[in-house]
């Protein structure tokens, strides 16, 4: 699991997991056919309403023609899910994972639509939203859960509502309003590798009724994983995979009607983790420090300090105009700010070393107008984002430049910023046409202009921060790393005329729904969206933007609740992604070849079934079941060459994207004197996938599955609760990022062909091993 696919040990596995894929949908099939005319037994309760706001109105999951997965504040609590990451799990053809080199960065992947590169510039496939306000960077969009009612994951491209950015979908992170009442929560929680953390919350009324004022803090710590064996720097910490995080919030809730409600709200979060030094997957031809025992452990020649850091304000004032029209505006300011040190060689020697600084500020607008009439409903609305996202890397590679030119180092250079401004209109309306059908058509309009520059270069030495490059690197005399975009007018090396570029787009959206029963609703829906257009962070040269990407999808779906204790979700699904962004296929001349053009050079299709299922087998035990299947693959990727453009697609693949994931889980609940007791365990599986886009990657993951178990308690009063967590009880060793700089080559005494730096350089990150923790709290 640590390397190169075993090929017989992943068709065995994928064997045995299509005969109990199919062996369980037909069970499936036999139990709802059982029970689709079966009456309601007295001691059964039934299944929960569950609400969710995917189509920025209150509906029923039921009700909803979209693919929605949602997980609320109690099944978060009894499962014992502390990071948005863990809601993949039970979401169908989704991946939440850490990215590479901090905590808090986040990969996000939908029907294999998504953002491998965190890079400033490159914009997300999957959009982050917390109460309806947009994180626009994946870095710190790993969320702790804090005071969070649901969340909700929403699969395929939301382009009419949501905009731009979504084409693989959205994940709304929703918090709870408050009631009104004096509370407070504590709760403590210790756990393996000395995990300490300390949540608390509560809410106080100002005025009786009118104006409430809440507040919530964490402090989240724990040891690492695993440490660093060997560091060029002496005197700092070596702990990796370490967790050191602080977050807090204050609302402001003010009702001066009942029509009337205000809310302003403030947060702020601080990671101060170590930067997470990865697995070296093959030993280096330049060090003799040994591969590692442990996928934890890593060796740097770099400071191991990290940092991100966020702080946003959003605000509401919503008008219930009448009991049938709503409207909000919803505004926002959010800024962050995240100095790095990636070692991308993982050894104690400066190969290829990258000290980074990201920064980001943008500010939302947005009027929404809410009507639900007889037969008739529409939500519309404004929205504007003005956003700037600037960044600066060092690419580090001190061997090659004291070897190649005989020079103290070698530092390529890069900076600039890629900033936007986005306005957009949008309308959908629902229509009943009869009893039985109802339709649904939405469109968005969206305009929206880019400004880049860009500063890439070559300085034959080593830049690190401790030669003063944060704050301001001051250059050799004479050494000015020259601009490739934008423009110099007054020549004194300062950009003061950015490239600009503009798209426009109408994404359309519209669904038919046929009730075939009272609880039993098919769907045929067709959605697009697109990623923005945007200029290459990373030119080498005065390259042009590259268009924004398109995914049409269909949909063919079933939302049924078969009697009170057997629900059934299905859809079934197919998309087309043209005008993928990617660094132009360039025929490379060496390894040190660092030109990157960005270009509109792939296009790929998808289709795949989705199923969520539950079954309330009696009031005390209830079975879900979440299974996602997905064929996706790569039509077109044009590669440059002297003969003219070649497509080469049978040399990729979709990364990060599992053919199957699957999810069984059962819940049982144990009410006597001491209180109510939830038992929990689920088990998780996820195809093999690679981590990059190339198919012969060499970086690649093997099917695995993780097995969790629970149990939580309430006292009778609902005062004290406390909750035991075992996750990855087999511990699991996987993937969930990585470098690869090196190819594969027969005739290399190693086996390979040096990459960038000169040296083998192939890294894995991996997902968080075996752990258990126990939370114990007091509500008053």
């Amino acid at each position: 699991m640590k390397n190169i696919n075993n090929k017989q040990r992943l068709a065995a596995t994928k064997q045995i997991f299509n005969q109990s894929l199919c062996a369980m949908a037909v069970g499936a099939v036999l139990l709802t056919s059982s029970n689709l005319h079966a009456q309601q037994s007295e001691n059964k309760k039934g299944l929960e309403r569950i609400e969710v706001t995917a189509r920025k109105t209150t509906e029923s999951l039921q009700e909803v023609p979209i693919a929605v997965t949602s997980i609320g504040e109690m099944e978060l609590n009894a499962l014992g899910i502390a990071v948005i990451t863990e809601i993949q799990q039970f979401s169908p053809n989704t991946t939440l994972q850490n990215s590479r080199g901090t905590n808090s960065t986040l990969t996000a992947f939908i029907r294999g639509v998504g953002q491998q590169d965190p890079l400033w510039g490159y914009e997300p496939g999957v959009g982050i939203y917390v109460d309806d306000v947009y994180i626009a960077r994946p870095q710190g969009a790993v969320l702790d859960l804090l005071d969070v009612q649901r969340i909700e994951v929403l699969r395929g491209p939301q382009g009419a509502l949501y905009g731009k950015n979504t084409i693989g979908g959205a994940i709304k992170y929703v918090t709870k309003e408050m009631s009104g009442d004096t509370a407070l929560n504590i709760a403590g929680t210790l756990g393996s590798y000395a995990q300490r953390d300390i949540k608390l919350t509560g809410q106080v009324p100002i005025i009786e009724d009118k104006l409430f004022v809440g507040f919530g803090y964490a402090d989240l710590t724990r040891d690492g994983f695993g440490e660093y064996l060997e560091s060029a720097l002496p005197d700092q910490d070596l702990e990796n995979y370490n967790k050191d995080l602080w977050a807090a919030r204050l609302n402001v809730e003010f009702h001066p009607t009942e029509e009337l409600f205000f809310r302003l709200r403030w947060d702020k979060t601080e990671d101060t983790s170590n930067s997470k030094g990865g697995f070296r997957l093959l030993p280096s031809r330049l060090t003799n420090a040994p591969v590692p025992d442990s996928v934890f452990d890593s060796y740097t020649s770099m400071p191991t300090y990290n940092k991100v850091e966020l702080e946003g304000y959003s605000w509401l004032a919503q008008y219930d105009v009448s009991d049938a029209l709503q409207v909000k505006y919803i505004g926002s300011h959010r800024e962050s700010y995240s100095p790095t040190n990636i070692d991308f060689d993982s050894t104690a020697l400066d190969i290829f070393d990258v000290p980074a600084e990201y920064t980001d500020s943008n500010d939302t607008h947005e009027i929404n107008l809410n009507y639900a009439g007889n037969g008739f409903g529409v939500v519309g609305g404004l929205y504007l984002y003005d956003g700037e996202s600037c960044g600066n890397f060092d690419a580090i590679l001190g061997v090659l430049g004291r070897a190649a030119f005989g020079t103290p180092g070698l530092t390529r250079e890069v900076s600039g910023c890629n900033n936007s401004e986005s306005q957009a209109v949008y309308a959908q309306g629902n229509f009943d046409v009869s009893d039985k059908v109802s339709v649904s058509v939405g469109l968005r309009y969206t305009n929206e202009e880019k400004s880049a520059f860009v500063k890439n270069g070559l300085i034959f030495d080593n830049v690190y921060p401790s030669s003063d490059w944060i704050p301001g690197y001051v250059r050799p005399e004479g050494e000015l790393v020259p601009q490739v975009l934008g423009t110099d007018s007054s020549g004194d090396g300062v950009l003061d005329t950015p490239a600009t570029e503009d798209w426009s787009r109408l994404t359309p959206s519209a669904s038919v729904e046929y009730q075939y029963a009272q609880n039993i609703m098919f769907y045929a829906s067709y959605a697009q969206g697109f990623k923005s257009g945007t200029f290459n962070p990373r030119a080498t040269i005065n390259e042009p933007s590259v268009d924004p990407e398109i995914v049409d999808s269909f949909e063919i779906g079933m939302k049924s609740d078969w009697n009170d204790n057997l629900r059934a979700n299905v859809t079934l699904f197919a998309l087309d992604h043209k005008d993928r962004q990617y660094i132009s296929v360039l025929p490379v001349t060496s390894p040190e070849d660092l030109q990157q053009i960005l270009g509109n050079v792939g296009s790929s299709t998808g289709q795949g079934i989705e199923a969520e299922i539950t079954y309330a087998a009696t009031d005390e035990l209830t079975f879900d079941i979440a299974l996602g299947y997905i064929d996706a693959e790569f039509e077109e990727v044009i590669q440059q060459t002297d003969a003219g453009p070649v497509d080469i697609s049978d040399t990729f693949a979709i990364a990060n994207t599992p053919e199957y994931t699957a999810n069984f889980a059962a819940n049982y609940i144990w009410s006597n004197d001491m209180g109510d007791f939830s038992f929990n365990a689920n088990y998780y599986y996820r195809d093999d996938y690679t981590i990059t886009e190339t198919s012969n990657s060499l970086i690649t993951q093997d099917g695995y599955g993780i097995f969790n178990m629970s149990v939580s308690w309430s006292s009778v009063d609902g005062q004290w609760y406390g909750g035991l967590h075992a996750k990855n009880l087999t511990d699991e060793e996987y993937v969930v990022g990585g470098y690869q700089f090196v190819t594969e080559n027969a005739d290399d005494p190693t086996g390979y062909t040096a990459g960038t730096g000169g040296d083998n350089t192939l890294i894995g990150y991996y997902g968080d091993p075996m752990t258990v923790s126990l939370t114990v709290g007091y509500r008053f």
